[in-house]
């Protein structure tokens, strides 16, 4: 397959993806959803967390095993079909339960458990997409292709997010989560098929991979102390992490404001046009100012949300006031969120050795995987404190994200 085929093929697969995760996103549908269906700060707490750490956890043992096999994509089918049948299961089990009378709790038990499923299903396609698509397209293209990604599903997202309005305004709940997250599989499922049937391209050279676990594991220690760029970039995924302490708030502070979970589509959909408004702007900046330029300044911009809601709960406004800053904090949500995966994706995939580049992704993967317990720290903390404090902790964390970025060097790009 041409490199052009590649390019068009991977953004395709990327975009049908980026639409079917919004019409399950953590902070927004799945948050909304596991708040009715419990009525826990912890359970909500515990949404982004599982996702989170659902994903960064198998990566290392994957990066092992995809340098050993010397190939990506099997992982990549095991992954991306599995996480499709998790997502289409929790929605059965929602219809079923809905249509049975089945007692809200156990739903979200329910839920939850397949959730949980779902993220560790999603956490194996992350190493071979990173080795695959880093191999496929030169760096200076890299920004551009997942900007283009999530445009596409941006546009495919806004589409499901009008349906989305629809079925929680229309279907009893949660018949209308059922039907929402139905969407997110059939997209998820043309996501999986279109970036398969592209094949895996060939390797420049053989990859390095270590003769066992426990080699690999102290080359991972050795990779963290002896190469600074590396070990400061775990440390603002770190600092990262505890920005996304109040994700699953956000939404919750907004019902809490007057907005009201009704309107989550809403939401939802501003989120969405955030991220579409902004990908232009971000797959510019990362091919032709550099992945790290990008990641200081998206870094610095994570700290306005937190602050905006910190100010909201403090000087109450009327819910006609107060929904169209709501309105533009997740607009700035969405923006942001995008800008920061193309910025880490890319960033990671210029600091990673070709010859090495599974290895690397399983290594920065676990290590800062533990950085997202953060958000079920959060519902804790809520649950004993309030709201607020989560802001608090957002915005600390992303004034200390800014801080490591700064201190990292420009890398050397890699190209294969």
């Amino acid at each position: 397959m041409t490199p052009g085929r590649r390019f068009w093929h991977i953004a395709g697969a990327g975009a049908a993806f980026q639409a079917g995760s919004a019409a399950v996103d953590s902070a927004t549908v799945m948050s909304a959803l596991v708040h009715q269906l419990t009525a826990s700060p912890v359970a909500v707490g515990a949404v982004p967390t599982i996702l989170r750490l659902g994903w960064l956890l198998p990566q290392l043992a994957v990066g092992y095993l995809a340098g050993r096999a010397g190939s990506s994509m099997p992982f990549y089918i095991l992954g991306a079909f599995g996480r499709t049948a998790a997502i289409a299961l929790i929605a059965a089990v929602l219809g079923a339960g809905a249509l049975a009378g089945w007692p809200l709790p156990a739903l979200g038990a329910a839920t939850l458990a397949l959730w949980t499923v779902y993220a560790f299903l999603s956490g194996i396609v992350g190493v071979p997409y990173n080795d695959i698509v880093a191999r496929s397209i030169p760096s200076a293209q890299r920004s551009r292709l997942l900007a283009i990604r999530f445009f596409g599903g941006g546009i495919v997202a806004l589409l499901a997010a009008g349906i989305a309005d629809r079925l929680v305004r229309t279907l009893h709940f949660p018949l209308s989560y059922a039907a929402i997250l139905a969407i997110a599989a059939v997209l998820m499922l043309s996501s999986s098929v279109i970036f398969t049937a592209m094949g895996e391209p060939g390797r420049s050279g053989p990859p390095r991979a270590a003769g066992s676990f426990a080699e690999y594991l102290r080359e991972g220690l050795e990779t963290f102390r002896s190469d600074p760029v590396f070990r400061r970039f775990v440390f603002a995924q770190w600092c990262g992490g505890a920005v996304l302490t109040a994700a699953p708030f956000f939404i919750v502070a907004a019902g809490a404001l007057g907005a009201g979970l009704e309107n989550v589509a809403l939401l939802l959909g501003a989120q969405t046009a955030g991220a579409l408004a902004a990908n232009p702007l971000w797959g510019w900046w990362g091919d032709r100012r550099g992945k790290l330029s990008l990641m200081r300044a998206i870094a610095a911009m994570r700290a306005v949300p937190p602050l905006v809601l910190l100010g909201l709960l403090a000087v109450p406004l009327p819910p006609a006031t107060a929904m169209p800053i709501l309105l533009a904090v997740f607009f700035s949500l969405g923006a942001l969120a995008n800008g920061v995966t193309i910025a880490v994706i890319g960033l990671l995939m210029e600091i990673s050795p070709a010859d090495r580049r599974p290895a690397y992704s399983g290594y920065f993967n676990a290590l800062t995987a533990p950085a997202f317990l953060f958000p079920l720290a959060g519902g804790l903390a809520v649950s004993a404190l309030g709201i607020w404090v989560v802001f608090a902790v957002s915005l600390a964390a992303a004034i200390a994200q800014a801080a490591f970025v700064i201190r990292i060097a420009p890398p050397e790009a890699t190209t294969s």
